[in-house]
């Protein structure tokens, strides 16, 4: 019984990174700041969601190209994921939480037990 409990499980897992990965509506893919000062890229990391760096309109940021700023994301429900954001400005690490709606992204970053969050939008980079 436990087998199967593990089977249902991971094809459970497998079936939200497929739709989390396809390539209309999804996550994955090309993601625009709204403020247009950087991108992210969404893909598959094993069996979860990251998010790396490829852009910044800043010169002086130009080191942070490659960086993955966001990282362990899972499905949490349809459109959620939480796991691990990092961010670069100030250098720390927050619970993170990625919500999708169209083709934006809403990305929270708490800490302290959700205490303390600030949001961020990306839209789809076209």
């Amino acid at each position: 019984m436990a087998g199967f409990r593990l089977i249902a499980r991971a094809g459970a897992i497998f079936l939200a990174l497929c739709s989390a990965c396809s390539a209309e509506g999804g996550i994955s893919g090309l993601w625009m700041r709204d403020t247009g000062t950087a991108r992210v890229q969404f893909a598959p990391c094993g069996d979860k969601i990251c998010g790396t760096i490829t852009w910044v309109r800043d010169a002086d940021s130009a080191t942070k190209v490659g960086m993955r700023v966001f990282y362990d994301m899972e499905p949490e429900r349809a459109n959620n994921w939480t796991g691990t954001a990092f961010n670069p400005e100030d250098k720390q690490t927050y619970t993170g939480t990625l919500t999708l709606s169209g083709n934006t992204i809403t990305a929270t970053g708490c800490v302290i037990g959700r205490l303390f969050c600030r949001s961020v939008r990306w839209n789809r980079a076209k």
